[in-house]
């Protein structure tokens, strides 16, 4: 079948693909929880291993298998979508690492890292692939509830969803902290530590010759990071993002939002793990706002970035030819 043709009719597609992939992916699981030589990377967050990471995902896909077949049998249970959008955030937290596989290439500039388990990598991506699978799913089990275009969601005329710069500013706000105390520890300042690193913000024993270097002379890669994620963010809100490619934005939108909300929640938690004294490690010389407020800000960010991604989707979104007929005006 040629892409064309796979791209027009996913909405018909969509959600027996995605009961079909859970019933696969739990079935995997199972094998994996019954041969253990044969683990094929199940876990989760790739640290939570054995039999019982492996029965517990087999029995949740299964019954996001069978949530599958309840939604083809009946297409308008008006539940279904927002348990679809749940299965398909399970996804997403269970292939959370592979949401950071780009930064595999900070290889190249770093050192004594751990060796890539590559199975792990490989099953967090096919659980990403279903993430997508589930949240096309949703999105076309949705639009027939709402009786909206199954392609586009519009109703046959242009939206008038216009963008909001707030969400946009938003999201810049929760990155100023962080990134401007990164800079100030990488211009000499010690604010909120008290640890003895020379370098608060990078640990050389993993940093390459050319961040350390980078972080010497001021620019630490990671306050260079957040601005790149803040001009993203004014990207999707502002007008002259207009003048940019819309599925690169989108693209970059949604998986930043999905991948920095959950890891600033994780950040947060880890924290209050270490103050209360259940956990050792992490944060050492660290005050203890640098976590809440920095590093938290993460997740205000990543939920940000997801309204403004919305908001550009649905203002830049124009009828399709499935609900509009060729020559008819939008």
């Amino acid at each position: 079948m040629r892409w064309t043709n796979v791209k027009a009719t996913w909405p018909e597609w969509a959600v027996r693909a995605a009961a079909v992939w859970s019933a696969a992916y739990a079935a995997g699981a199972v094998i994996a929880a019954l041969c253990p030589g044969l683990a094929f990377g199940y876990g989760a967050g790739g640290t939570w291993r054995g039999t019982a990471a492996e029965w517990t995902l087999a029995g949740t896909y299964t019954v996001a298998a069978a949530l599958g077949y309840v939604m083809l049998r009946r297409p308008g249970l008006r539940w279904a979508p927002a348990a679809a959008w749940g299965v398909a955030g399970l996804a997403v937290l269970s292939g959370f690492g592979f949401l950071f596989s780009p930064a595999l290439v900070l290889k190249l500039l770093s050192r004594h890292q751990p060796p890539v388990d590559w199975a792990a990598w490989a099953n967090q991506g096919v659980v990403t692939a279903g993430a997508l699978l589930w949240a096309c799913a949703a999105l076309a089990h949705r639009r027939h509830v709402l009786g909206t275009c199954a392609h586009c969601g519009g109703r046959g005329r242009r939206s008038a969803v216009h963008l909001r710069t707030r969400a946009g500013w938003a999201a810049v706000a929760a990155l100023v902290p962080y990134t401007a105390l990164k800079t100030a520890w990488a211009l000499g300042l010690r604010t909120g530590y008290t640890g003895e690193n020379e370098r608060p913000g990078m640990d050389e024993y993993y940093a390459g010759d050319a961040l350390i270097w980078l972080y010497d002379h001021g620019v630490d890669i990671t306050a260079v990071l957040g601005g790149i994620g803040m001009l993203l963010a004014l990207a999707l809100t502002l007008p002259w993002g207009r003048r940019l490619p819309r599925l690169p934005l989108l693209a970059l939108g949604w998986t930043g939002a999905g991948a920095l909300a959950p890891f600033g929640v994780f950040l947060l938690v880890y924290g209050t793990l270490l103050w209360a004294g259940v956990i050792d490690g992490g944060f050492e010389g660290h005050a203890r706002w640098v976590v809440a407020l920095a590093y938290g800000g993460f997740s205000a960010y990543g939920l940000a970035l997801g309204r403004a991604t919305r908001t550009y989707q649905l203002a830049t979104r124009r009828p399709c030819g499935h609900c509009v007929p060729p020559g008819h005006p939008a």
